[in-house]
Parts: structure tokens; C-alpha cells; sequence
């Protein structure tokens, strides 16, 4: 007896699965388990013929047989998740294989999961339920962050691309961050750093075009800001930044170094008086009241937070 549709999460979110399998007996059991439980069902025996419908359709979830003849599950998901038109529905293995090399092989080609032959319904049920629904939760963070205007890019493990807000990957292909849709090896070894630290204590990355920072990590992704490096030096940055004056943002760099009013005075040639009514107008500008508040700032806006 088919389980009580009006109380499934999956018949009630109303999610389209795509199943890619070339045994027609198993797209045939998951088919009618799924359909039963509310589910839209499209199935495809191949992983070209999987990938075309992918693209025209935009499944919620994709069911992917490992082992297939041509090309194989592994290169199929590889594939769809490919920038620039990479699918966002999670892709959950099917197999008969349960060592863990090819478990890591499907987690390396951008799977979140996998199930083991014979398919045990419950089971596939569940795991559906809640990769759509973390995946719906990611999708409506990715659209806050694009609705607020941050440029943001998200890695795999393996240093691929995985996501981005609109221009976001171009930006760091362009900047010479990433190559081929993956990070350069010098970011990826930054990038392995991360896990293993604090997300506080985590250094940026930077060229002489970008910055990346980071943001932490959502279902094993790596996300980071980008951040443009304007042209100039160190002042002329924050001057823009806060709106001084060229001599204001001297003192504030030099503020921001440690220095004090005394050394400032000596650096730049002025008198403390001088360098106290630069610091007085700096402090307005900058919405701050004491030099401490000022130097976390400036040093923010020039290394990122």
C-alpha cells in the first residue's frame, strides 16, 4: 500500500526527478515508487539523453545509475554540473558498488549521495526528501546574497566551480583565479587551508586584481566573496573608500599601522596639532570616535574582514 500521499513532504513540495538509469527494470520500480508518493517522474536510458533532458526540464533531483554503457554516471554528473550551465538539483547515485573508492568517485564528480542495489524505496524516499529540500534552502540563500549584491563563488573539494552570482565566474576566470572552470593550483591550496582553521583567523587571497574571502562552507562548498582591488596605493584606496582627503588617508594608513600621533607627525611632516585635527576629521567621516575603531576599519577595507 502506497505510503499516505497527504502527509509526504515530497508529494507536497511537488518535486520533478530525474531518473538516469539504462536497466528498465529500475527506472520502472523507482518510477512507480516515486509517482505513487506524488513525485513527477521523467527518466532517461542514457547519460546523454539524461544531460538533454536536464537542460530542458531543471529537475529538483536527479537519480543517477553509476555504471552505464557509454557514457558512464560519473561523467554524466561531471557534465551537469559544468559551468556556465551547470544544474542545481542534487544528484544521488544509484549503484551496485558500495566500496569507497566509488563512493568518492561520485562525490568527486559533484554527487551528494548515493544508494546502494537494490534500490530500498524507503530509504530513497527519505534521502530525496532531504537533499531537495537543503538544496531549495542553498537556492534561496544564493538568491539573498545576489539580491544584496554580493559577488560570491563556491568551490568543490576538488577546486571546481560550483556555483556563482551573475558575472561572479567570469570575474575570476578573467582575474586568472580559476582556469577551465577550477581553481588555479595556488588557490586550491588556499582554499584546502580552510577546513582546518577557524573561519575568523582565515587569510584572504589575492592577485593583483582580486581578492577572494572567505565565507565558510555549505554541503561540503567552499564560499567566498570577491572583493576588486582598485587601482593605487594603500591611501589612495582609502581615500575613496571613507572620502578623504589624500592627507587624511595618509594618516589614517599610517593610524592603521600602529603609528602614533608623534610618529605620524615626524613620517609626514607635520605638526601633532595638524595630525590631531586630520584624525578629528577622519573620525566624522568615518561614523568611528577613537583610533582603535578607525584602524580596524582601515584595515579592513584594505585586507578584507
Amino acid at each position: 500500500m502506497p505510503p499516505d500521499v497527504a502527509h509526504n513532504p515530497i508529494a507536497m513540495g511537488r518535486f520533478i526527478a530525474l531518473a538516469i538509469d539504462d536497466a528498465p527494470e529500475t527506472l520502472g520500480l523507482v518510477s512507480r515508487a516515486l509517482e505513487e508518493n506524488g513525485v513527477t517522474v521523467l527518466v532517461a536510458r542514457s547519460g546523454e539523453e539524461g544531460i538533454a533532458l536536464a537542460q530542458r526540464v531543471q529537475p529538483d533531483v536527479i537519480l543517477m545509475d553509476a555504471v552505464m554503457p557509454g557514457l558512464d554516471g560519473f561523467e554524466t554528473c561531471r557534465r551537469l554540473k559544468a559551468t556556465p550551465n551547470a544544474t542545481s538539483a542534487p544528484v544521488i547515485f544509484m549503484t551496485g558498488m558500495s566500496e569507497s573508492e566509488h563512493i568518492l568517485r561520485g562525490l568527486q564528480a559533484g554527487g551528494v549521495d548515493y544508494i546502494t542495489k537494490p534500490v530500498v524505496i524507503e530509504e530513497l524516499l527519505a534521502r530525496i526528501t532531504t537533499h531537495v529540500l537543503n538544496a531549495r534552502a542553498i537556492q534561496s540563500a544564493r538568491a539573498a546574497l545576489q539580491y544584496a549584491g554580493q559577488t560570491v563563488v563556491a568551490f568543490a573539494t576538488d577546486g571546481r566551480v560550483s556555483w556563482g552570482t551573475p558575472n561572479a565566474v567570469e570575474r575570476v576566470t578573467e582575474a586568472g583565479l580559476v582556469e577551465n572552470g577550477a581553481a588555479t593550483a595556488a588557490v586550491q591550496t588556499w582554499l584546502s587551508r580552510l577546513g582546518s582553521q577557524p573561519m575568523s583567523a582565515a587569510k584572504p587571497y589575492a592577485n593583483d586584481r582580486l581578492t577572494l574571502v572567505y565565507l565558510g562552507q555549505v554541503q561540503g562548498e567552499i564560499v567566498v566573496r570577491i572583493k576588486e582591488d582598485t587601482a593605487g596605493t594603500e591611501d589612495e584606496r582609502l581615500a575613496r573608500t571613507f572620502n578623504l582627503t589624500a592627507r587624511e588617508a595618509q594618516v589614517l594608513l599610517w593610524l592603521s599601522h600602529g603609528k602614533t600621533n608623534r610618529d605620524i607627525a615626524e613620517i609626514l611632516s607635520l605638526s601633532a596639532r595638524t595630525v590631531n585635527k586630520h584624525l578629528e576629521q577622519i573620525f566624522h567621516k568615518m561614523g568611528v570616535d577613537n583610533r582603535t575603531s578607525a584602524a580596524v576599519m582601515a584595515d579592513r577595507a584594505l585586507h578584507g574582514a
